[in-house]
């Protein structure tokens, strides 16, 4: 007897297979036709593990327009909104907020996030909302919380004290933000230490890394340094790494076996990546995604993040990371049939990898964690971005939606069309 069973169900590699939960795990997979409480026809459906956010900002989700537009849509002038914002916001007024997206995401099979929390005023009230929220939502989402520095971990006078602080309060990561510190020694200082500070406590490590239009700021390499002195490996992550874009490619040539050599990860948000950067630029103007297929080749996990929804730096977002993965497959123009399967993965097993997520898949003894999609396979999925049919969460389904097939009017056609091939 299984408490549920998934029928019929296509998996990502093609194979059709059901899927069957006792508890919150995979307990079957194969065919079967043992007696379960509940199933699930997903015949003709893909099934796939449950997508992954690697990189998120929380604390600001859902307020865009307070305290105001930001009318320059640049990164900078967003930074100064959320500095007059934090102020104001309650822990309440956060909380809400961050629960509301979360329903978003459920809803959206996205059911583990990394979110960077903003450590540089001294109250400290988005950490406290931000655990909070992650103890209401740990039966159904995986969240996790990273110490940022918004604001520079040396550039304010509490700000190394600030992430010391919110880590003893049980935050999970250290962030960083070496680029925004005062000169390219301090951002580099920042690193060393904050490297130390992720190794001596056992804790990942995800860096805001050279979220710049300037070539110039090559931080990352300093990071791939501390990442192979301190051996963190897969534990640390840069995220954005927008100035790749504009780099020398001699130089980027020696970078990437740096970063392949370190072992650390890479997250591209290209939705907000596209958004702010090249905003200083006339033509030809720069997008500022950062080198993926290159870093790919390399063999560095990279993983696409969805930074930012509805909040003082970006005015649209709906919790789908296909949506991320459907601009990433366009502005990292990668079109090939491998490379748009690969980008389906990077905001699944890729992303789930960057977090250090365990028992993530569709094995016997996984999580049972899962979505049923309206599409076939994961590049018709790229392309539709459809509806979830159903969302599972540690073995209870939490989401479901009907088919919703649109009803045609026309002579001589269907009474009835659906998009998928």
């Amino acid at each position: 007897m299984f408490d549920l069973l998934i029928k019929g169900g296509t998996l990502p590699d093609g194979t059709t297979s059901d899927i069957g939960i006792k508890g919150d795990r995979i307990s079957a997979v194969g065919r079967l036709d043992g007696p379960a409480v509940k199933v699930i026809d997903a015949t003709g459906d893909l099934v796939s593990p449950p997508f992954v956010d690697p990189h998120f900002h929380m604390d600001a989700v859902l307020s865009y327009g307070l305290p105001r537009i930001n009318a320059s849509g640049t990164l900078l002038e967003g930074i100064g909104l959320w500095g007059e914002l934090r102020e104001t916001a309650t822990v309440d007024e956060m909380v809400d907020r961050a629960l509301r997206y979360c329903d978003w995401s459920v809803s959206m099979g996205l059911l583990a996030i990394r979110t960077h929390v903003d450590t540089t005023p001294d109250h400290l009230r988005g950490v406290e909302a931000m655990l909070e929220v992650k103890r209401r939502v740990a039966p159904y989402l995986d969240l996790q919380l990273v110490a940022f520095p918004q604001d520079g971990l040396y550039r304010t006078p509490t700000g190394r004290q600030n992430v010391v602080r919110a880590l003893d309060m049980g935050v999970d990561v250290v962030g960083g933000i070496p680029h925004f510190e005062r000169t390219m020694e301090e951002g580099a200082d920042s690193l060393r230490d904050l490297a130390r500070m992720a190794a001596e406590r056992g804790l990942m490590w995800d860096v805001h890394c050279d979220e710049t239009d300037d070539p110039m700021s090559r931080h990352v390499e300093t990071m791939a340094r501390e990442v192979t002195r301190h051996g963190l490996g897969g534990r640390a992550a840069g995220s954005h790494l927008t100035s790749m874009h504009s780099m020398d490619n001699y130089y980027v040539s020696k970078l990437l076996p740096l970063i392949a050599e370190s072992g650390m990860t890479a997250i591209s948000n290209p939705l907000i990546n596209i958004t702010l950067q090249g905003r200083h630029d006339s033509y030809p103007k720069r997008r500022g995604l950062t080198r993926v297929k290159e870093m790919q080749a390399m063999g560095i996990t990279v993983g696409w993040g969805q930074d930012c929804v509805l909040d003082p730096w970006y005015s649209l977002g709906t919790a789908d990371m296909l949506d991320v993965a459907f601009m990433g497959l366009h502005v990292a123009q990668m079109t090939h049939p491998a490379e748009m399967a690969r980008c389906f993965t990077m905001v699944t097993e890729c992303n789930a990898a960057i977090m250090g997520l365990q028992h993530y898949g569709l094995k016997v003894g996984d999580q049972a964690s899962l979505v049923v999609l309206d599409a076939s396979n994961p590049i018709e999925a790229l392309r539709l971005r459809p509806d979830r049919l159903a969302v599972v969460s540690k073995g209870r389904v939490v989401a479901e939606r009907h088919r919703n097939d649109c009803r045609l009017d026309l002579a001589s056609r269907p009474q009835s069309v659906r998009r998928r091939l």
